[in-house]
């Protein structure tokens, strides 16, 4: 976690860095195409760090030192309050990736995450630093031939209720040849039960609130 004391401790000694041009703008001379397109300014800036990690050869530690920042940023909300803070100086910005870095551990040396996070500081971007990672996320998943499987039910499955899922659902014709299904079990009680099931752009409603809605708009419509 982030804190105060630290950022002024490292302030006053960390080097100010100026860029002749920011780093997505770089990357994009690339001829590096990725395996999916992902929108929005973070899909931007995670289509240019995936492309310039591929032409430096250093895709798995920048995937690796992208997960751990995405789930630093998950866990920690004060650290997503400091990064969305308007008014942070240039020390406050230099002190920030650094301590970002020292939760990376050694992937946080990679010289592709440096340059990265000194773009976003420049460039004012430091709050999107969670949604890049999500987007990054999405563009290894691709890169993998993985295709992710959201399973939502009213409540936590075991391990062996979701292999069941996995296994029957790879059989099917939603899966394409040679992907890999990368499966998370999401909670909402408020489809009281059954499951929602989303493949990709594709969704299977088989909760109890969405048969519930059902009926009553049949018994409205009889009515």
């Amino acid at each position: 976690m982030l804190s105060r004391q630290a950022i002024r401790s490292i302030r006053a000694a960390a080097p100010q860095r100026t860029f002749a041009r920011t780093y997505a703008a770089a990357a994009a001379t690339q001829d590096v195409k990725p395996p999916v397109a992902v929108y929005g300014l973070d899909g931007t800036y995670a289509t240019a760090l995936y492309t310039a990690a591929v032409k430096t050869s250093s895709l798995d530690p920048t995937a690796k030192a992208l997960s751990s920042l995405g789930e630093l940023c998950h866990r920690d909300a004060k650290l997503n309050s400091i990064l969305n803070t308007p008014t942070l100086t240039d020390g406050d910005k230099s002190a920030i990736i650094a301590e970002l870095q020292k939760s990376m551990g050694a992937s946080g040396s990679n010289e592709t995450i440096k340059n990265f996070l000194d773009t976003l500081a420049e460039n004012n971007r430091l709050g999107l630093l969670n949604n890049v990672c999500e987007k990054f996320g999405e563009l290894m998943s691709a890169s993998r031939g993985e295709l992710e499987m959201v399973v939502t039910s009213a409540q936590q499955l075991d391990n062996k209720t979701l292999s069941r899922l996995e296994s029957a659902v790879s059989k099917s014709p939603m899966v394409g040849q040679g992907k890999k299904l990368k499966v998370t079990n999401t909670v909402n009680p408020d489809i009281v039960g059954g499951l929602v099931v989303e493949i990709g752009d594709r969704t299977i409603d088989l909760s109890v609130s969405s048969k519930i809605a059902k009926m009553n708009k049949l018994l409205n419509d009889t009515l």
